[in-house]
């Protein structure tokens, strides 16, 4: 157990956070007996990748600055805005993008604004 507490601290002082929680979590839970070696280190690489991912989403996110915080779980399709969930969701994969296909919002004013939103 020493060894494992050397290596955490080792793991924390190279900042590699994702990986500290990765490996506390499997020796906590006592998952380490069902991974071989080259998947647990598969498991905390792909644990800091995570980590780091969502690190820099988060800063981006905080320094775009947006006015108001967003999400397609949000959108209430009950009000009158003539928006269809289907066609919403569609667009919410971006896959339009990959395609490089133009989108125009049309509509009353506020819902391109809405929309346009939750698409950044």
């Amino acid at each position: 157990m020493n060894n494992n507490h050397a290596t955490l601290e080792k793991l924390g002082k190279m900042k590699l956070n994702g990986m500290v929680k990765a490996f506390r979590s499997t020796m906590e839970t006592g998952a380490k007996n069902n991974f071989t070696p080259d998947e647990l280190l598969s498991h905390l690489v792909d644990a800091e990748w995570d980590e780091r991912h969502n690190r820099r989403l988060q800063r981006l996110l905080k320094a775009a600055r947006f006015r108001y915080q967003a999400g397609f779980e949000e959108i209430d399709f009950q009000l009158n805005r003539n928006l269809q969930k289907n066609q919403i969701l569609r667009l919410s994969n971006c896959q339009w993008i990959e395609e490089h296909q133009d989108l125009i919002l049309s509509g009353p004013c506020g819902t391109g604004n809405y929309v346009k939103l939750l698409l950044m």
